[in-house]
């Protein structure tokens, strides 16, 4: 998995690449931990994400306690397959998914 951040002011674009699951999604919540802070605007770009296992989505739920304390949090790029998995699961009615 690879994580690209990009800051504009107040507003952080997280893009993931590659699988987020039980062996990356602790690489990624320990990256959002610091790089949260002062921020009011939290995009993640699932362009690039081609899996998400219950321990990624546990990842994108702290982020979005996180940001309903400071701001917004919005999903956006999201693929057929994972917005399935968000279907199924019922993360759909929980995140801003754009498009």
């Amino acid at each position: 998995m690879e994580i690209i951040k990009t800051q504009d002011g107040k507003k952080l674009t997280v893009g993931i690449e590659g699988r987020l699951d039980t062996t990356t999604a602790p690489q990624l919540e320990g990256d959002l931990r610091t790089a949260v802070d002062g921020i009011e605007e939290l995009v993640f770009d699932l362009d690039k994400l081609e899996y998400i296992s219950s321990a990624g989505l546990r990842v994108l739920l702290s982020a979005l306690k996180v940001m309903n304390r400071q701001g917004s949090m919005t999903i956006k790029n999201v693929k057929p397959e994972i917005m399935e998995i968000f279907e199924v699961t019922g993360f759909v009615d929980i995140l801003n998914i754009e498009g």
